[in-house]
């Protein structure tokens, strides 16, 4: 997949620079079309490693790119480029946030976190230097203009975050926490999955999923679903999908390892979320629970339970009866479960009930 995405991104360089363009313009391209498709999360996590380091060197290139001369003679116009570049930008943001119907404080979020030059500046004033467009001494301050808005952005965010707080203390007795949707991470779109997910979205809650068969996205894409491509036992593929602020995340794969595996390593790459899984029997149950997952379902469990309702009520028995006889049923696999937890598998053999003859009649 690295090596697809890898050439989908030179192809398309490739094809600007025939077409006159310039292959940075390309490279921008292919990458907004990649971070919209449904291998956007598994992409993410394969290029992590080499992100921090080309990021470093591109950086690096701009900052060898500055005449600093040029930077200190013209100190004063720099200062004001940067204030406005960031004053107008903020302000353009905010307007937008709030035409979106974003709140004040989020529109005041956005517009501080945007109000910085883009990396795209430096492509296209690069371009605009090669063409002649500019001069030498123009681009050097507006490369300098660019990185210092860049610089100046975080510790701006910093003195905002520290006001919020503030504010937030004093106001924070009379607010009240509604209206919030839930974030829900469901690693696995099969039949389980599918129908799992119909309860959060019922509730309004913001919704994603990632599978590792390309054949269910295609087919959830028909019902409507976005699904995105992902192996979810990896932890930079969860990172990347946002189990970091997910609220719940919901494992319906059938893969027992790997279930197991996502139940080990959660409180490490989601400790804030609850953690529910679909076992695929009582063992497997067992080891998830012990691997500290919150909610554990058998996948046959509950259908089982319900046809054993059925069967009681064909043998003559009334509503009420039945429904106390699969709780009684239920309290004593619970009880099975919880002594197994303890002492092993048949720990709790005593409590299932069993046909001592076997079926035959007497």
């Amino acid at each position: 997949m690295t090596g697809a995405a890898l050439f989908v991104v030179l192809g398309a360089a490739l094809l600007m620079q025939i077409g006159g363009l310039s292959m940075a313009l390309g490279a921008f391209l292919a990458g907004v079309l990649l971070s919209e498709s449904t291998f956007r999360h598994q992409l993410a996590a394969d290029i992590e490693p080499f992100r921090g380091i080309l990021l470093g060197l591109f950086f690096l290139g701009v900052g060898m790119s500055l005449d600093l001369s040029v930077v200190s003679a013209n100190a004063g116009l720099i200062a004001a480029g940067v204030i406005a570049l960031m004053g107008v930008k903020a302000l353009c943001v905010y307007v937008v946030a709030r035409l979106a119907r974003s709140s004040h404080e989020e529109a005041i979020d956005r517009a501080l976190l945007m109000a910085q030059g883009g990396e795209f500046a430096f492509v296209l004033l690069s371009a605009a230097l090669a063409a002649n467009v500019i001069t030498p001494t123009v681009n050097a301050n507006m490369i300098a203009i660019v990185v210092l808005s860049m610089a100046v952005t975080p510790l701006i965010l910093m003195i905002d975050s520290r006001f919020k707080r503030r504010r937030t203390t004093g106001s924070a007795d009379g607010e009240a926490a509604t209206g919030r949707a839930a974030s829900v991470l469901i690693i696995g779109f099969g039949r389980v999955g599918q129908i799992a997910s119909q309860g959060v979205l019922a509730r309004g809650a913001s919704l994603t999923v990632i599978d590792s068969s390309t054949e269910v996205i295609k087919e959830a894409q028909t019902y409507g679903f976005k699904v995105f491509f992902g192996d979810g036992s990896r932890p930079d593929v969860l990172h990347a999908a946002g189990a970091k602020a997910a609220s719940v995340v919901i494992v319906c794969i059938s893969d027992k390892a790997a279930a197991k595996h996502i139940a080990d390593i959660a409180k490490d790459v989601f400790p804030q979320a609850k953690l529910l899984i679909r076992a695929y029997d009582r063992e497997h149950a067992l080891a998830l629970t012990k691997a500290g997952a919150d909610f554990v379902m058998r996948e046959t469990f509950e259908s089982a339970m319900e046809l054993g309702r059925q069967a009681v009520l064909a043998t003559g028995a009334s509503e009420d009866d039945a429904q106390e006889t699969v709780d009684v049923v239920r309290r004593r696999d619970s009880e099975r479960l919880e002594l197994e937890m303890v002492g092993g598998k048949f720990a709790g053999r005593a409590l299932l009930l069993s046909n001592p003859d076997n079926g035959r009649s007497s």
